[in-house]
């Protein structure tokens, strides 16, 4: 990420964002128990287990909750739009967008990308068709 003016606060997320910056999805495997997390930590949340990985992942999964934000809080995010709790196919669930079509809970969707200035990429989900 070294051609972005992006700055990482929390150390454990700077493997995410590298991911990001390549447009692929990292999240954390334990070695021990082989579960996947996300949001990333220093242990396993199942076994407690310390011998992390980071593994790519589709990004494939399932809407498990959904909101339509009505108020505006960025010029960068004119409302209305849609932002999903999506429980992705390998087990974690990841907080994003939705782009294109309105989403519900249950519907399948897939990771895309959405660019930034002087940052990495940022993930965000589509519905996937019927």
């Amino acid at each position: 990420m070294t051609d972005h003016a992006f700055k990482v606060e929390d150390p454990f997320l700077w493997p995410f964002w590298e991911a990001a910056s390549e447009r692929r999805l990292s999240v954390q495997r334990c070695r021990g128990c082989s579960q996947h997390q996300f949001y990333p930590r220093p242990f396993c949340l199942s076994c407690e287990g310390r011998e992390l990985d980071w593994v790519d992942v589709t990004g494939a999964g399932e809407v498990y909750s959904i909101t339509t934000v009505r108020i505006p809080v960025s010029d960068l995010l004119p409302p209305p739009y849609q932002v999903a709790l999506v429980t992705l196919d390998a087990g974690p669930r990841l907080l994003a967008g939705i782009d294109g079509p309105a989403c519900s809970i249950g519907d399948r969707v897939r990771l895309v990308w959405r660019e930034r200035e002087d940052a990495p990429p940022f993930p965000a989900f589509e519905r996937v068709a019927p």
